[in-house]
């Protein structure tokens, strides 16, 4: 695992804590006993109560609803596709805990298989970029389904932290005491949530997923953002590649594609880390990079996939270890 890989896996992780603990310390949550939303540890109202009993007039109500709904939701709507505009799926990349679920499942069904989901057709390469061996074993399936249920059981409970009280939540769950609605939504939430993360993943990421669509959106508005560009010129280095990019790329996605093409883009930079491995030994170095401004204007539109026929005018050769191949 690269730098900045491990950087990336740090964020996830740190994320991932603060989305299971954030309602167990009252940072952000909606409590239903209550009826309002809990923010740092504080009531967040809008004052309907003291309006129903005469303490405050429809003037001053009408500016809780302003202050207290609007601004903020309109607020953190700015910010997040203000991000999402220049640098796009960030959040889904860097942040996002379903994501972080969807690359460690992942990891796990490729070794079960070989490929990184049952829907792929065929097996990914048999080596690593690095040209170390990606051996593929069934017996992970016996890590790969436990692991995909146990996410979805903590996902369920979590969720249902944001809704009632922890303490009320983990103290039922632990003595075995939960409610009948407590019992049926953390039973369905994890059932759908265990279904997802075995068939799904990276598909509802992709399609699904309305925070990822509206930070891709926003993306694709800005001709100029943050994008990986792909030096096309250079089209012949990728001979001896068995498009490791497009494997590594936990979206399924190609790489090498045009922009609109890579509409579902988490900005993971693992393709490149990928091209910039198996090109490790070439002094002119990866080819993709990061590109934004001036340079991804001009590579809009004009960066494709690599095709057979741009790559080489020569016998295709058996795959070996990169090592060798270098």
């Amino acid at each position: 695992m690269t730098p900045f890989q491990r950087l990336r896996v740090l964020y996830q992780g740190s994320f991932f804590v603060l989305f299971l603990f954030a309602p167990v310390f009252d940072l952000l949550r909606f409590d239903l006993t209550q009826g309002h939303l809990i923010v740092f540890g504080q009531p967040w109202t809008l004052g309907l109560d003291d309006y129903l009993a005469g303490r405050i007039d429809y003037q001053q109500m009408s500016l809780n609803i302003l202050l207290r709904v609007f601004v903020p939701i309109l607020l953190l709507a700015a910010v997040f596709l203000g991000i999402a505009r220049r640098w796009g799926r960030l959040y889904c990349g860097w942040l996002c805990p379903h994501f972080s679920v969807v690359e460690t499942i992942n990891q796990l069904v490729r070794k079960a298989s070989g490929k990184p989901s049952i829907w792929d057709k065929k097996p990914g390469p048999p080596y690593h970029p690095d040209g170390t061996p990606a051996l593929s074993d069934w017996r992970y399936w016996w890590l790969a389904i436990p692991l995909a249920l146990g996410f979805a059981f903590l996902w369920a409970v979590a969720l249902l932290t944001y809704l009632l009280p922890p303490t009320e939540v983990y103290g039922n769950l632990f003595h075995g005491t939960l409610t009948r609605n407590q019992a049926l939504f953390i039973g369905v939430a994890t059932l759908v949530l265990f279904l997802e993360f075995t068939f799904a993943r990276h598909l509802f990421c992709r399609y699904a997923c309305a925070v990822g669509m509206f930070q891709s959106l926003a993306w694709m508005t800005n001709r100029q953002a943050m994008v990986v560009g792909y030096q096309r010129e250079r089209a012949r280095d990728c001979a001896s590649c068995e498009s490791f990019c497009d494997h590594a790329c936990p979206m399924r996605l190609k790489p090498r594609n045009i922009k609109r093409l890579m509409f579902a883009c988490t900005q993971c930079g693992q393709c490149i880390d990928a091209c910039h491995t198996v090109q490790r030994d070439n002094p002119q170095g990866s080819l993709l990079q990061w590109i934004d401004g001036q340079q991804a204007l001009q590579a809009d539109g004009s960066q494709g996939l690599l095709t057979d026929q741009a790559v080489v005018d020569k016998p295709k050769v058996e795959y070996r270890p990169l090592k060798s191949v270098v």
